[in-house]
């Protein structure tokens, strides 16, 4: 009898059940991926290892990295369902995932520097204390933490009492959670923070670090009006009966939940003068609590039912958005959503909401078109989980247009009063799974309460992936007085799929707007649309419009034969499309100017950048000019009209375009190159005061160079720039000024090659440089809110450099780029320098920025520049690139294999990088592999080296020497212990590395799965079996070449001799876990990080086996028959933490 654990880069000390001593097994494959031998390197084959790794420990399917035997004395406790009680003894020493350190270089106590560890990362918290990390396992909660008598230690549940030791030099916070909660949901932060008590609600407290008290104030005085929009529109009270905000520097990302707390960046506080932020910050506190209710309170059943989570609360953080930022910014933010999910799935294929898998086999994959799998969260690239999240909530929103808000609503409402009885059951824990929601219990619930089948949407969006692709033009025929509409569809390209069904088609007319329902059946689609009204553009009316308002147009641009002013396809974004419509610019600027959707006015701002005419230019001015339009629509104007501008610039009459608008808007009656002291208290006008001027910058005049007067005018604008009397801060708008000197750079123009220096500058640079220097000067003296100006001053001054003004020179931006200067500070830096490293091909460069992603204590900074790499790549795989070479693919192959087995999001991030430039097969720069001669000896029977190949049929064993030489030298290894993990009772006084494939990581072909219940073990790349005799030979037979080649063996790939796998034993103990974590933990100091904990875990024997944790974790196990057969199979066991550091034969501690 077994019980399996979650736990990684925990120091295990010793296991009782019971009181009895416990022997446990540790294995950890995603430790390192494939062999450190191996000489494989494309990137399919690590993806498939990396899938059957995370496999091999997933939760879900019962397996983990820590295997305790139940002593046999304890196995008639089990039958008779009576309680086992579990204690694991571990510490954790310098941990480099799931705990963050934050510990401030100055003088100073702990407390006195701000010092402070927090827990992160998604589904995580088997990197800080041993548990089942699965959403679906539920169970409630003890928590006690000693800290420093200086520290306050945040978790989740209800403080029930802080104790002091004696000697008043440490205190025990105790926290109980009585709501069933999966452990991934629990969390941990411990700092010397300041306590706010939300004076408007009670039981909410808030926690920041030092000094930063006033700001948290400010910030937090609104989140009450969430917690009461959220009640009310769920007509349900908020589950837990506390909740705690934490803000934490250096954090992981801007908010993660759990139960009844969230963590939140530092970075998010801010004081009542500063604009720009306010929204940001609202944002992430309406998502950090939509998500308390639907996914902490409420968990998912399994991966596949991620999406149905992430929909309703990505769905109910919408709605605050549309009551507090109104209805505009709600249709912009869903514009802004569809834009991305479109763009991202056409450019990189489909995004899956709900993956199923039927078997193990490459035919079952259903993204081939992804260099990652969707299997599990841990091998996702973040991008990919960042659209995903978004889709969700669109599929949400089409549901929502399906059964309406108010049965939606009912939905959330059933799901959250089930949930809440079950979560009350403390003793039928059996009802908890009400607490679990799926699919399929989700579109029961719809079923139900709006008695409507969804089924047909679910298939399209939920089961299959891709977007849908509409071109539509049309035609009106005067003599029946029909609209001839055809709408054609692109299903073949990537990421497209096919839609039938129904589409709204919106007309609007002469004599109103018309809503039309269309069916679409057939690729190509030519609909005929009878008209309302009859033209007549010379009787003077007043044209109704889709709000019920009525206006005057000037109809003198129309066609004088047809009454139709614009037409929409899908104008409340009901299909996840791209819609490409074609209809004459007059229609665009009528729809511009008169339709009252954001959404329609955004489409004809991007439409009427293709038609550069007068009619065009003054659409643009009236609705720049239009103070009832909304702020966004504005913006997006002033770049449309910059554009247009540019493509006029012959035949453009006037002043430039805008300059006089912003005169008469922003600038003094007496003085117009006087810009009026600053007063933002309209935020519409403060936002477009910012915009236009960054618009203008990009005005090109007939020799290609910005007009000389925008230049001088921006100028004065940062000149007689004067804040003194305004209530709001100015850094937005001083770092947008600077982002508009930025944009009126062009090209140097070279006379004689002659080298660029600051003394033969041109003279608008020059003023343009001063301007810049004299920023950065002034930050140092007194810094901005965030750091913008300083941001705006690195991107500036690398666009001098990209345009050949200044020495093209990456030390500035390196200096920025080190730790210690703001976050926001050192991403624009590290952006210059992976920018640098493109245009100058520097090898030094990409260098230095692949040792910070090794280096740098600070996971989110990490993640950026890789990320940064991928989107702005030195080179990619279909380019020839003197960076490409042999020392750069083994750097990031390492990086991907071993060094980021702390950050899943990190190793996700290393791959795409690896994608990016390599591609899915074996890099280009790689010389052929050594064997591709020898293999060839043989009349194509031998066994393809597996770097050539991967595929490789399964049941062949790669020996590698290390497990040969732990075998010992007579026996012959046995397949099935070599590629298993087994379960077998160690014999006292011997502990050693598993001999698994777990322990040392897959070759190709070995079995990747422990047994299921019936024995049987299943592969990972093909079914077929391979007869081994076969196998044996034809290794025996190439290693007989190489010896007569005089050639070394590729490590791991070739039964070693006897005498080799002798010399391969090392002649000292060896320590069973890799070096990198032996030196961090041999030199580890700081009492900040090394932790001691005792877990109790209390099993309850159920049907089957199956066990209940205190924390009523069940677990999977075999039967009494199988566990001796192996033992017999397993007569030595390989149980050890990956950090015990103890040797192949020291007695263990739980002997």
């Amino acid at each position: 009898m077994t019980l399996i654990l979650n736990s990684k880069q925990c120091r295990i000390y010793r296991v009782r059940v019971n009181d009895l001593e416990a022997p446990f097994l540790y294995n950890d494959p995603t430790l390192e991926v494939c062999h450190h031998e191996s000489k494989q390197r494309n990137l399919s084959y690590f993806s498939s290892a990396y899938t059957a790794a995370v496999s091999a420990v997933d939760p879900d399917a019962g397996h983990g990295e820590l295997v305790i035997k139940v002593p046999s004395e304890l196995w008639k406790q089990g039958d008779d369902l009576k309680v086992l009680k579990v204690y694991i003894e571990f510490s954790l020493d310098q941990p480099k995932g799931g705990l963050h350190f934050v510990v401030p270089d100055m003088e100073g106590s702990m407390a006195e520097r701000g010092a402070h560890v927090f827990s992160f990362g998604y589904q995580n918290s088997r990197f800080w204390f041993p548990c089942v990390d699965s959403y679906s396992e539920l169970c409630t909660w003890k928590l006690e933490f000693t800290v420093d008598a200086s520290m306050v230690a945040v978790s989740c549940g209800d403080l029930v009492e802080t104790i002091y030791t004696h000697d008043m030099r440490k205190k025990t916070f105790h926290y109980v959670l009585a709501i069933p909660t999966a452990a991934p949901n629990i969390s941990l932060a411990v700092g010397p923070f300041e306590v706010l008590v939300d004076p408007y609600m009670h039981e909410v407290t808030h926690f920041c670090l030092p000094q930063l008290l006033p700001l948290l104030k400010h910030s937090m005085s609104y989140l009450h009006e969430i917690f009461e929009f959220y009640e009310e529109i769920l007509t349900c009270r908020y589950p837990y009966s506390c909740f705690k905000t934490v803000f934490v520097d250096e954090a992981y990302v801007q908010v993660s939940s759990y139960a009844s707390m969230s963590i939140f960046s530092t970075n998010l506080l801010h004081s009542a003068t500063i604009i720009d932020q306010t929204p940001q910050t609202r944002r992430c506190l309406a998502q950090a609590l939509a998500q308390q209710f639907f996914g902490c309170f409420i968990s998912r059943m399994s991966w596949a039912d991620e999406w149905v989570l992430k929909g309703i609360s990505g769905y109910i953080y919408g709605l605050y958005l549309k009551k507090t930022f109104g209805v505009n910014e709600y249709r912009h933010w869903i514009k802004e959503e569809l834009d991305k999910i479109v763009e991202y799935e056409l450019k990189m294929g489909g995004v899956l909401l709900h993956p199923t898998f039927s078997g193990g086999k490459e035919k079952d994959n259903p993204t081939p078109h992804l260099h990652f799998s969707i299997k599990h969260s841990h091998t996702l690239s973040w991008e990919y989980y960042k659209m995903f999240q978004c889709k969700a909530h669109l599929v949400m929103r089409l549901i929502e247009n399906r059964i309406s808000m108010e049965f939606m609503l009912q939905v959330f409402n059933k799901l959250l009063s089930l949930a809440s009885t079950a979560s009350s059951q403390k003793y039928q824990s059996h009802m908890w799974s009400q607490m679990l929601l799926s699919t399929h219990a989700f579109l029961k619930s719809i079923s139900n309460v709006s008695g409507k089948d969804i089924g047909p949407l679910i298939k399209q969006w939920v089961d299959q992936s891709s977007v849908v692709k509409f071109f539509g033009s049309f035609a009106f025929n005067r003599k029946r007085n029909v609209l001839e509409l055809e709408i054609r569809q692109d299903y073949t390209s990537s990421g497209t799929q096919k839609y039938v069904g129904p589409i709204k088609v919106t007309v609007q007319e002469l004599d109103g707007s018309f809503n039309h329902t269309l069916q679409i059946e057939e690729n190509s689609l030519k609909h005929d649309i009878p008209c309302h009204s009859k033209s007549r553009r010379n009787k003077k009316k007043k044209i109704p419009l889709m709000n019920g308002e009525e206006v005057d147009m000037d109809l003198s641009a129309m066609d004088a034969d047809s009454p139709l002013l614009w037409i929409r396809i899908d104008p409340d974004m009901s299909i996840l499309r791209k819609v490409e419509f074609e209809q004459a610019d007059f229609m665009w600027q009528y729809q511009l100017r008169y339709e009252r959707d954001v959404v329609a006015q955004e489409e004809a701002i991007s439409a009427l950048e293709k038609f550069p005419t007068p009619a065009s230019r003054l659409a643009l001015t009236d609705i720049l000019e239009q103070e009832q339009c909304f702020y966004k629509v504005r913006m997006q104007a002033c770049f449309c009209l910059a554009r247009i501008a540019n493509s006029m610039v012959s035949t453009w009459q006037g002043p430039p375009a805008m300059k006089s608008l912003f005169t008469r808007m922003f600038c003094c009656k007496s003085c117009p190159n006087i810009v009026k002291t600053n007063n933002f208290i309209n935020f519409q006008s403060y936002f477009l005061q910012k915009t236009m001027p960054v618009a203008m910058a990009l005005l090109r005049d007939v020799q290609n160079l910005c007009p000389k007067d925008v230049l001088n005018f921006i100028l004065d604008l940062i000149k007689y720039n004067d804040n003194r009397k305004n209530k709001f801060s100015d850094n937005y708008y001083r770092a947008d000024l600077i982002e508009a000197l930025t944009n009126s750079l062009t090209p140097a123009i070279s006379i004689n090659n002659e080298v660029r220096t600051v003394d033969n500058l041109n003279s608008d640079v020059r003023l343009i440089l001063e301007e810049i220097t004299r920023f950065l000067n002034m930050e140092k003296l007194l810094p901005s809110f965030r750091h913008t100006i300083t941001v705006s001053c690195l991107r500036a001054i690398r666009q001098l450099q990209k345009n050949g003004h200044i020495p093209s020179d990456p030390s500035l931006f390196k200096s920025y780029a080190e730790y210690g200067h703001f976050v926001d500070v050192r991403v624009a830096a590290l952006e210059a320098l992976v920018d640098y490293t493109r245009v100058e091909r520097s090898a030094a460069e990409l260098q230095w920025l692949l040792t910070m992603v090794q280096n740098d204590s600070v996971h989110y900074v990490r993640h950026k520049i890789l990320g940064m790499l991928c989107k702005n790549p030195p080179f990619t795989k279909t380019s020839d690139s003197a960076l490409c070479n042999e020392g750069l693919v083994d750097q990031l192959w390492k990086l991907m294999n071993s060094g980021t087995s702390h950050d899943w999001r990190l190793r996700c991030d290393a791959m795409n990088l690896y994608y990016t430039l390599f591609g899915l097969t074996r890099p280009s720069c790689l010389p052929l592999p050594e064997l591709g001669l020898v293999l060839n000896l043989k009349e194509k029977k031998a066994v393809l080296n597996p770097t050539i190949k991967p595929e490789m049929g399964v049941g062949t064993v790669m020996d590698t020497p290390a497990s040969i030489g732990i075998h010992g030298v007579d026996e012959e290894p046995d397949p099935i212990s070599l590629g298993v993990c087994g379960v077998g009772q160690p014999p006292q006084g011997l502990k050693r590395k598993a001999e698994t494939l777990l322990g040392s990581p897959p070759e190709p072909g070995q079995v990747l799965q422990p047994p299921d219940d019936d024995g049987r073990g299943f592969n990972t790349m093909e079914d077929e079996d391979i007869d081994m005799e076969t196998v044996h030979d034809s290794q025996a037979f190439i290693h007989h070449h190489l010896n007569l080649l005089e050639r070394p063996s590729t490590p791991g790939k070739e039964p070693p001799s006897v005498e080799q796998s002798i010399l391969s034993m090392p002649a000292t103990p060896v320590p069973p876990f890799p070096k990198e974590i032996m030196s961090s933990s041999s030199k580890h100091g700081g009492e900040h990080s090394h932790h001691h904990h005792h877990h109790h875990h209390e099993h309850k024997k159920k049907k089957k086996h199956k066990h209940k944790h205190k924390h009523k974790h069940k677990h999977k196990h075999e039967s009494k028959d199988k566990e001796k057969d192996r033992e017999r199979d397993n007569s030595h066991a390989y149980s050890n933490s990956p950090a015990s550091g103890r040797s192949l034969r020291s007695p263990s501690l739980s002997d």
